[in-house]
């Protein structure tokens, strides 16, 4: 399941688009809500977008009883050892 930071906006994009009065509703907002739910769907692992919403709107609410930060576990507890590395990452093929 995808981190609630890439979900949080789709569902927001996806409930606006949802909520236009049919008036201001065009080709190209249509195109956007079927890619929103296509990404809310593949996000979330499942087939229907109603699906895609009840597991994102899951997912968001256990991200706001936890504290669900990008930092890795061992790059705290190297900071907090003060061995913290200091090499570089390689790209392929690159010569050392």
């Amino acid at each position: 399941m995808a981190h609630p930071a890439v979900l949080r906006p789709l569902v927001k994009e996806y409930e606006a688009l949802t909520t236009l009065p049919c008036g201001q509703s065009s080709e190209q907002t249509r195109r956007r809500l079927e890619d929103v739910a296509y990404t809310l769907c593949v996000a979330t692992g499942t087939l229907t977008i109603e699906a895609a919403l009840r597991a994102a709107r899951s997912r968001l609410s256990v991200a706001v009883r936890r504290d669900d930060s990008f930092i890795a576990q061992d790059d705290l507890t190297s900071e907090a050892s003060g061995s913290a590395s200091t090499e570089q990452p390689t790209r392929p093929g690159s010569v050392q």
